[in-house]
């Protein structure tokens, strides 16, 4: 992969976790510093696409642990066979 240099701005105390991070796990401490760039872009990341796309027809109400006991006992016995 490709990478682009840049440089930034840290917090003295930050950085020192960083080196001691990078001695223990045997790593660069420029190798934790792009994880941490990489998480922060995901986090703030707008997708193209919304996470559910499909819709659900349902009663409107939130279910019971016996409507959800009884789904579940039904998609089982759909699964085995065992279904009435």
């Amino acid at each position: 992969m490709s990478m682009k240099r840049t440089n930034v701005y840290a917090d003295p105390e930050d950085l020192a976790i960083i080196k001691e991070a990078a001695k223990r796990r045997g790593i660069s401490e420029a190798e934790i510093i792009r994880q941490g760039i990489h998480l922060a872009a995901m986090a703030n990341r707008v997708w193209d696409e919304p996470l559910f796309s499909r819709t659900f027809e349902g009663s409107g109400r939130t279910p019971t642990k016996a409507d959800v006991r009884d789904a579940v006992a039904d998609a089982v016995g759909r699964e085995d066979g065992t279904a009435a």
